[in-house]
């Protein structure tokens, strides 16, 4: 038996921006108060399932602030809304009712975060969701290997929240990845110990290895590389055990692989252009396996995924 992977509900509703700061350079985090009707509809979101967000409204920053890169095109219009996972959701109790808080990390990549960074407290957005299918977490469940690459860190810090919160007796170990010490999404400090800590996995108390392209930070080389190391290492038992992975594709192809040669189950949280988020422009189509047939079928990553059993994707990307 399984944990359900989606909430059945889902609609508009309003959300309040009550945190909106910067990280880094480049990564921001948000905190988000959700209205009556978006506090029921949140209140039984799964861990990978996201949200489509209306920006086209919010102004944009002061030309002085825009980074030079994002110059040109800091004036597009916005039409469509824009996808987003959280890093955690809460549920505030109160006699005037439940309140839902979303949190979530995203990256400054174009015109939409652009403009969003220039939200202030009070601000209000809204907000389409929940969206899409989440993790599944077994009942028999007794380690989750948690595999992070760039900017996948929101599903997967809200799982790892999630399990600490209603499996507290469950091993966790986290495997943290990026090109440089300056594309990592979180709040860093130096250990004495350990190297670079990942703090918001130190308050889970879960311990996170973390390796670098360059060797900036942590270990030089693919996250996937100390992934399959600690494997051979620890040897969990196949049959209580899942490797949750979010990132670029061509390391979840690696998490995959992984995943099939120690025979351990493993789901990915895919990537696409989700433009609706609602399967109407069929956009964000993902190539899988058929169950009894040779010939792929395609899936759509805001209906069917975005978390997918990685056995049933055939990855695009071939690289390492």
């Amino acid at each position: 038996m399984c944990e359900t992977r989606q909430s059945g509900l889902k609609g508009v509703s309003v959300a309040s921006v009550i945190v909106n700061t910067p990280i880094r350079s480049g990564f921001w985090r948000f905190i988000l108060n959700l209205d009556a009707a978006g506090s029921r509809l949140f209140s039984q979101a799964i861990p990978g399932q996201f949200a489509e967000f209306d920006l086209s409204s919010a102004p944009l920053p002061p030309a002085e602030s825009i980074p030079p890169h994002l110059r040109d095109r800091a004036a597009k219009q916005i039409l469509l809304r824009r996808p987003f996972s959280f890093s955690d959701i809460s549920i505030i109790h109160s006699a005037e009712g439940d309140c839902v808080k979303l949190e979530g990390i995203y990256c400054v990549l174009g015109p939409a975060t652009l403009r969003m960074t220039n939200l202030k407290i009070g601000d209000q957005i809204s907000i389409l969701g929940p969206l899409g299918n989440g993790f599944t977490v077994p009942e028999d469940l007794a380690t989750a290997v948690l595999v992070i690459g760039g900017m996948g860190a929101p599903p997967i810090l809200h799982l790892a929240h999630d399990l600490k919160q209603k499996h507290p007796a469950m091993e966790n170990i986290a495997f943290v990845g990026a090109r440089t010490f300056e594309s990592l999404p979180f709040q860093l400090r130096i250990g004495n110990k350990t190297g670079i800590v990942i703090e918001d996995f130190e308050r889970l108390g879960i311990t996170a290895h973390v390796a670098t392209d360059d060797g900036s930070a942590g270990a030089k080389g693919f996250i996937t590389e100390k992934l399959r190391l600690w494997l051979d290492q620890n040897t969990p038992d196949p049959d209580h055990t899942v490797i949750y992975a979010c990132g670029p594709e061509p390391m979840l192809k690696q998490c995959a692989a992984i995943a099939e040669q120690t025979n351990i189950p493993c789901q990915v949280s895919m990537e696409r252009m989700m433009a609706c988020g609602i399967g109407l422009c069929q956009s964000c189509a993902v190539r899988v396996k058929q169950e009894k047939q040779e010939d792929p079928e395609y899936r759509l990553c805001c209906q069917d995924g975005p978390v997918f059993d990685s056995r049933r994707v055939l990855f695009k990307t071939v690289n390492a």
